[in-house]
């Protein structure tokens, strides 16, 4: 049963459960998964569980490529998210029977130009600065590790500590894995119910937590209070999956570059899919998939690995990360009674999952929520006196990593953002 102390101590009434879970993207899977397994009765409500931004992401867990100059404290967020990676996939496929592609092969950034060049050397450096390692290659070295490059290759940056996962097969196990510890699932819209100033449920059922993780949407959940309504904002990536015969792959590990100015990411999985992505767009809640962005990322795939010419076309879609101000998540107490937030992922929702899981059932099980995760309370927006109190932290260093990433580029986020790859 649950720590006595917590934010939850019983359950509410016979009918009723323990946490309610709004959002069954792979935040909110992961972190019904992680409260059923500390004793607490959980139910997961979304109209179409799975089928969110976690379905339509590349899977790439890129702490050193997400490194930007003033997101410290989320490099070291999530640099820690990586290191437990590996115990959390052999925890989750144990528990769900299910291989969810983690590989470990490494990332590799490209250059075409002298200007791309510079600016993985400025990444180099960033990184150096930081103890992060990642070791800068020449044309030929690049060739090397991966020879269906295009030979107009100018330098790289190789980051060996890269991770990637298969998006869709790890939301599967997380769904297997909540099935078997008892999840219940209501597929339908949430509506919060709230009584003065306590959220004490949802859809008619009563709980003593509710946990928003419903990402873009999240603000826009029926009854949510408008004084905790978090600032997420839906950001538009499109993406490509093509297959190859995966007795001959094309390539060994996850490829990023700039290719005419354009922002492009190459993951290949084990079993012959390639996802292929870079788009960035504010378009609010639209997720057409257009001609122009699907011609511009063939022609850029096909400039960067000519192979691509003959690979099978398997889908093109488009999704919406929860995207914040700070480009931080909102993990922790919302300021209102009943009422956890866990949302604002942005590009590494994938990455963040487990993490955020376990913060989440460590803070409904004993009221306390991990020091990782202070910089990162949704508070921080709603609350002035708040943000005075913590804002020293929010500027931590960055921890040592035990693996890392590659990236490309180090701009100021205004201009990092036109450019960034999209989906995670």
């Amino acid at each position: 049963m649950p720590a006595k102390g917590g934010c939850v101590g019983h359950r509410p009434t016979e009918n009723g459960t323990d946490v309610i879970v709004v959002g069954a993207g792979v935040i909110g899977l992961a972190t019904a998964w992680r409260c059923a397994q500390r004793g607490f009765n959980v139910t997961v409500v979304d109209p179409d569980p799975g089928r969110g931004a976690s379905h339509y992401a590349a899977g790439m867990l890129a702490p050193v490529t997400e490194a930007h100059f003033g997101e410290e404290s989320l490099l070291h967020l999530t640099i820690e998210a990586a290191r437990r990676y590996p115990a959390f996939v052999a925890d989750l496929q144990a528990a769900a029977g299910i291989s969810v592609g983690y590989r470990t092969t490494g990332m590799l950034a490209v250059a075409f130009d002298n200007d791309d060049r510079a600016v993985l050397a400025e990444l180099h450096a960033y990184h150096n600065s930081l103890g992060l390692t990642s070791t800068l290659l020449s044309s030929r070295e690049c060739r090397d590790r991966e020879p269906a490059l295009a030979p107009a290759i100018r330098a790289g940056l190789w980051v060996e500590g890269d991770h990637q996962v298969d998006n869709r097969r790890l939301v599967q196990a997380l769904r297997a894995a909540c099935d078997r510890v008892g999840v219940r699932f209501l597929p339908t819209e949430a509506h919060l119910d709230v009584h003065g100033n306590r959220v004490r449920g949802a859809n008619g059922i009563p709980a003593a937590a509710t946990v928003l993780a419903a990402g873009a949407w999240s603000p826009h959940v029926a009854g949510l209070p408008e004084a905790v309504r978090p600032p997420v904002r839906p950001v538009k990536g499109q993406i490509l999956r093509l297959r190859v015969d995966p007795n001959r792959p094309l390539l060994t590990r996850a490829v990023r570059a700039f290719v005419r100015g354009r922002p492009l990411y190459v993951v290949p999985r084990e079993t012959g899919e390639i996802v292929v992505g870079g788009t960035v767009e504010e378009m609010g809640f639209d997720q057409r998939v257009t001609v122009e962005a699907v011609a511009d990322l063939l022609d850029d795939a096909r400039r960067l690995v000519p192979g691509l010419v003959d690979a099978d076309f398997v889908e093109a879609s488009a999704g919406l990360r929860p995207g914040s101000p700070d480009n931080g998540p909102m993990v922790g107490p919302s300021g209102v009674d009943g009422l956890v937030i866990a949302t604002g992922h942005y590009r590494n929702g994938i990455l963040l999952a487990p993490i955020t899981a376990d913060a989440v059932a460590e803070l409904l099980a004993t009221g306390a929520i991990p020091e990782e995760f202070v910089p990162f309370d949704p508070r921080r927006f709603f609350d002035p006196d708040w943000s005075a109190r913590h804002s020293h932290r929010r500027t931590a260093p960055a921890a040592s990593p035990r693996s890392g990433k590659d990236g490309t580029s180090a701009e100021p986020d205004a201009a990092r953002d036109e450019k960034e790859a999209a989906t995670k």
